[in-house]
């Protein structure tokens, strides 16, 4: 492997938000951020646009329009046109932009629970109500898996509903939903004239030869109804550099996008789009051994957890480097962001920020060197031991 993911490069004192948000003894697995370093033809595509030592407004980002077509054609056989491309400056502000743009004072959007913690807050941001529908959690031994009830669904869209907000993959639990089950969704939202709002950034990150279809790519009519959300910053670790991007095939709803964002919505700057630039052309030997890295993070993971902490269950993500975990039978009570926090200082992602009822929960980031991932486990379980010894002395 030419590529070096092991090596754990110290990042506090830098600005980290992942990092700097506790004090220096936490272990922080909670923000999708990487502890690997972006792959140098970024760096060094950074580095020729600062020694040209011109910061003004950015031109039309043409060429990189242009090599986000060649990539979705390469990848998907999906034949994107350059002006159906829109930047903006990042998926959350992306998110915003389709509710403000698709909906009115009062009507809804609906996305599936647990979710990503923006979905539940961006509707309220322009007035809309947030509706929600629980995907379907089974057991089976320790593994937790998630699955759609196509007739709740449709049962969940009412004459309000205007917008779906999709993860796919989805952030937290991993899962890739299968074609038909993309299809047979579009296929309700179309018959309710419901815009679909597709947040697919982490595509490009699939484990164990797991395979993405974008929604758009299904039928025509369902491009149409559909905006796209992608970012190469999970992808490359360069959320800071600010640059994602929607597929917006219709015309017309492309226009509503650009208008609800007019005035508002920064531009992409220089630097992101170069960093995006250089990541889309340049680094796709660097994404396969990043993939395969996960991949043996996540089986090394799901194996500790099996072997070492029983008392947890867990998905088996396809994709993304995020856990899902269900700690409502590690007999520790309250809140297990907080338990591990305190009594293991690990910073996971807090379980009830994906949802009411997922408090008992906590999603953990497995995208770090592996030393990482062994100590943030070791911490838990130790502090699981502990507690177990506290309870027995009781």
């Amino acid at each position: 492997m030419p590529f070096d993911f092991d090596t754990v490069i110290p990042r506090r004192g830098t600005g980290s938000n992942k990092w700097e948000q506790y004090p220096e003894d936490v272990l922080p697995m909670w923000v999708a951020d990487m502890d690997f370093p972006s792959p140098e033809p970024v760096v060094q595509a950074l580095h020729e646009r600062a020694d040209h030592r011109f910061f003004g407004y950015a031109s039309p980002a043409t060429k990189l329009a242009e090599a986000v077509c060649e990539r979705l054609a390469r990848l998907y056989r999906w034949d994107v046109t350059p002006e159906q491309v829109v930047f903006v400056p990042s998926l959350v502000s992306g998110i915003n932009i389709v509710c403000r743009a698709t909906g009115t004072s009062g009507s809804s959007v609906l996305t599936l629970v647990p979710a990503y913690p923006p979905f539940l807050g961006a509707p309220a941001n322009h007035g809309l109500v947030c509706d929600t529908l629980e995907l379907t959690e089974t057991v089976d031994g320790r593994t937790l898996h998630y699955d759609l009830d196509l007739d709740a669904f449709a049962g969940a869209i009412h004459e309000r509903t205007r917008l779906l907000l999709l993860s796919s993959p989805h952030n937290p639990v991993g899962k890739i939903y299968a074609p038909e089950t993309l299809r047979s969704m579009a296929e309700i939202c179309l018959r309710n004239n419901v815009v679909i709002c597709s947040d697919e950034i982490h595509c490009d990150l699939l484990l164990g030869g797991a395979r993405h279809t974008p929604l758009a790519t299904l039928a025509p009519e369902i491009a149409e109804r559909t905006v796209t959300l992608m970012s190469p910053s999970k992808t490359f670790n360069l959320p800071g550099l600010g640059c994602g991007l929607a597929i917006v095939p219709n015309p017309a709803l492309r226009k509503q996008l650009q208008q609800a964002s007019a005035g508002i919505v920064p531009h992409v700057n220089v630097m992101g789009l170069a960093a995006a630039h250089a990541a889309f052309t340049r680094c796709e030997d660097w994404l396969e051994e990043l993939r395969a890295y996960l991949t043996a993070n996540r089986d090394y993971l799901i194996r500790y957890l099996a072997e070492q902490l029983p008392q947890l269950r867990y998905t088996v993500p396809q994709a993304t480097y995020l856990a899902w975990i269900d700690c409502r039978e590690a007999g520790i009570g309250g809140s297990p962001y907080r338990f591990f926090l305190d009594e293991a200082r690990v910073a996971l992602g807090e379980g009830k920020g994906f949802g009411a009822a997922y408090e008992p929960y906590v999603r953990l980031n497995f995208g770090c060197p592996r030393a990482l991932l062994v100590e943030g486990l070791e911490r838990m379980r130790m502090a699981l031991e502990r507690a177990g010894a506290r309870r027995q002395a009781a």
